[in-house]
């Protein structure tokens, strides 16, 4: 195992639903200790900062911390958890899959049930089962019981999937790649640049509450008010049984990804053929993405006081937003040597005619 595979697996492995990243953000401290200044906003986003021969531009690299997950709602007088989504789950690939409860005591074990199919009617066989008749059994018999575990209302709940290298050597299975996925490019790119040299301040951020709305892009830009925007993210990746190329045409092992519309940003034009153009110089394939249907934190970025460029650059992943996702080592690779090539050619008149 590597110092990137080591990463990622580390990273991932943490707890970090929407709200209660700490974890994840003590390992972003960990790993940037002693090679950036380091801080946190109120809301809790995780900013590391390298000057370098200048001190400005200031080029803001965005990850999310949270990954998706669940929250205590109730405990029902049998002793079952009810819960509340963080983050858009498919109700499809919930039912039998393992969590864990983080209490005051330690972690509880559970697992998400609903009624079991030998006693559904004909007609009840035929639909998915809905969230809000789901539960989460942790083998108590009361509510009674499920207190003294130290369960209360408000506790999150995080999926359980570790790490582990699939039959092919350079593809990982894990939970939380997205967005944990960006929140390792962006340290690996700072600790990189920071060892290289670059002529701008970099800034690696581990936003919190992507999941949600987006919010810790949003506190944490206005904190640092950066110049340029590169967002890190992961990407859908359609070369599976039931995508159409017009759905998604990105493929594990293309190469990372470069995101042309989503529902609420379109990038900055200058600054996405910048990105291109040092593509096609490293010989480094690109991939082209648009999401309709989703955002990423540049929404908040590209908004932020008088506007920031910004663009979105993604690991290309299969079955995202479940417990279990699937991507390729070579596209996290080739994305890391594109967001370090792009950084240490954005010095102040690059920037500016960007801007102009």
């Amino acid at each position: 195992m590597d110092q990137t595979e080591a990463l990622l697996k580390e990273i991932t492995e943490a707890s970090g639903v929407p709200g209660y990243e700490e974890a994840v953000r003590a390992v972003m401290r960990k790993h940037l200790e002693g090679v950036a200044a380091i801080e946190q906003d109120r809301m809790g986003s995780f900013i590391a900062s390298h000057k370098g021969t200048s001190a400005g531009p200031s080029i803001m690299l965005a990850g999310h911390m949270d990954e998706i997950g669940f929250m205590v709602r109730m405990i029902t007088k049998e002793g079952f958890i009810k819960f509340v989504p963080l983050g858009g789950w498919w109700d499809m690939v919930l039912l039998g899959h393992r969590v864990s409860i983080k209490t005051a005591k330690g972690d509880v074990l559970g697992v998400l049930g609903a009624k079991p199919p030998h006693i559904l009617s004909d007609e009840e066989r035929k639909k998915m089962v809905d969230k809000k008749d789901m539960y989460i059994d942790v083998g108590a018999r009361s509510e009674e019981e499920v207190r003294e575990m130290g369960i209360r209302p408000g506790d999150p709940i995080i999926p359980i999937s570790d790490f582990a290298v699939m039959g092919h050597p350079r593809v990982y299975l894990s939970k939380a790649f997205d967005n944990r996925i960006g929140c390792a490019l962006a340290m690996q790119a700072l600790q990189q640049v920071a060892l290289e040299g670059h002529p701008n301040s970099v800034y690696a951020v581990g936003t919190v509450q992507e999941e949600v709305g987006l919010r810790g892009a949003k506190t944490s830009s206005f904190a640092i008010n950066p110049d340029v925007g590169i967002v890190l993210e992961v990407d859908i990746a359609g070369d599976v049984p039931g995508i159409r190329p017009e759905e998604s045409s990105i493929k594990m092992g293309g190469g990372p990804s470069l995101l042309l519309y989503d529902a609420r940003m379109i990038p900055h034009l200058k600054l996405r053929d910048l990105v291109i153009a040092t593509a096609e110089e490293l010989e480094i394939p690109l991939q082209f993405s648009a999401m309709p249907g989703g955002a990423t934190d540049g929404a908040m970025i590209q908004s932020n006081s008088v506007g920031v460029p910004t663009v979105v650059l993604a690991v290309p992943t299969r079955h995202i937003h479940s417990h279990n996702s699937i991507l390729c080592r070579d596209d996290y690779d080739q994305a890391l040597r594109l967001v370090v090539a792009v950084i240490k050619k954005l010095d102040s008149a690059t920037v500016s005619t960007i801007c102009s």
